[in-house]
């Protein structure tokens, strides 16, 4: 076992992304170690039996807990201000497990309709498969969500920022409703990332992360995390889902996400200050039928995003006055910024939702959410804004 040296819980946020969690071998290492390995040896037989029963607290396998895996957990869930987290092997995995450790067969699940193309799918096809009944609203919509938890529920689902509408959901008041429901709710906060909102602080009991976006950043590694302060969720719930189940992150990417939280503040401030550049170079130009980006003036929900979020975050939408034949034209005459259904990463990304992420969506439902043929998703990286907004106007005005 490790040792865990000089870790002060008081330590301020920038301090506890580069030192908190860390847990030093015997070797004194400057770097995280990486325990790359599946397995633990006993001394003894009896210890191995001690371990099985919980009467020892020992490593005993790499799905259940790792060193470098709880390295991550321990880091995250500081930064997070969680008493704890769960490392998961990708964003959909969390999310997936967030949801069904705690709901059986005649349980009810109250979701938002803004969902990642995924996360629709869990909700509408998987859950409801388990005998778990799905009930969809418009997360924007309190009177919908009002009604849709006047009865009771189990656990709400939603994204705020919405993936890719940016809708801004209200977390203080859809908790409230819920908690009167009987339900705990699950936010998916990646697009804000811990720097930029904390869902727990507004009421929320569970936060889900892809961690392949904003806390990797560099297109690396795939990972995912689960961060609450609801004990009886983590011994009763979580805790033996994960381990009998299996989602474990791989110890060589919680490594490689214990480096990215290193540097994720510095790297999410660029990511909005450039955003805002970009948001308002493409605010107003002909070819843009509609922009969508929290820091404009124009959101629907700009006082609500300033309440519950420090920054915008890095994405943009925009709706191009065209059809797709259009579209695509613009975003093949990109030159610069790269074609990828990724976001958060230090690379300016674009994508095509109708095509690609939110494909399997009806068109019927595409419609409802906004996703037309026109509609791109920007993931606003850490190149000049200069170059970004250069590389914009050229495939614009192609």
């Amino acid at each position: 076992m490790t040792e865990k040296n000089g870790v002060n819980n008081n330590w301020r946020a920038r301090t506890q992304m580069v030192r908190g969690g860390t847990s030093r071998s015997e070797f004194g290492e400057t770097s995280e170690g990486l325990f790359m390995t599946s397995g633990y040896i006993y001394p003894t037989a009896d210890s191995a039996e001690r371990a099985f029963k919980d009467d020892e607290d020992r490593f005993i396998y790499s799905r259940f807990e790792n060193p470098t895996v709880g390295m991550f957990q321990d880091r995250l869930a500081l930064i997070e201000g969680a008493a704890y987290c769960r490392a998961a092997a990708t964003g959909m995995a969390a999310v997936f497990t967030s949801l069904a450790c705690q709901l059986n067969a005649g349980d009810r699940l109250v979701a938002s309709k803004a969902l990642f193309g995924s996360c629709d799918y869990v909700c509408t096809e998987v859950l409801p498969s388990f005998g778990i009944e799905t009930t969809m609203v418009l997360g924007t919509n309190l009177e919908a969500w009002e009604e849709a938890l006047s009865k009771p529920t189990g656990a709400v689902f939603l994204e705020t920022p919405s993936n890719p509408g940016i809708d801004v959901i209200d977390i203080s008041a859809v908790s409230e409703l819920a908690h009167a429901a009987g339900a705990r709710v699950v936010v998916d906060n990646v697009f804000a990332t811990p720097i930029l909102q904390s869902p727990l602080e507004l009421g929320a009991d569970i936060v889900a992360y892809s961690a392949t976006k904003h806390i990797d950043g560099q297109g690396r590694a795939m990972g995912g995390a689960i961060l609450s302060n609801d004990e009886e969720y983590l011994e009763d719930n979580l805790r033996m889902f994960i381990r009998h189940t299996g989602p474990s992150m791989s110890p060589f990417n919680a490594w490689v996400l214990l480096k990215g939280l290193e540097t994720l503040e510095l790297r999410v401030k660029q990511h909005c200050e450039n955003a805002h550049i970009v948001a308002a170079f493409l605010d107003g130009r002909k070819e843009i039928k509609r922009i969508v980006f929290p820091g404009l003036p124009s959101h629907p929900q700009y006082e609500l995003a300033k309440k519950q979020m420090s920054d915008a975050g890095s994405v943009i939408t925009f709706e191009l006055d065209g059809d797709k034949e259009r579209t695509f034209r613009f975003v093949n005459g990109l030159k610069m910024i790269d074609i990828s259904n990724n976001l958060g990463d230090t690379k300016s990304l674009v994508t095509h939702p109708a095509t690609t992420t939110h494909q399997r969506i009806s068109e019927e439902g595409r419609a409802e959410l906004g996703i037309t043929d026109g509609v791109v998703r920007l993931s606003v990286g850490l190149e000049d804004p200069a170059d970004v907004m250069e590389d914009l106007a050229q495939a614009l005005e192609g």
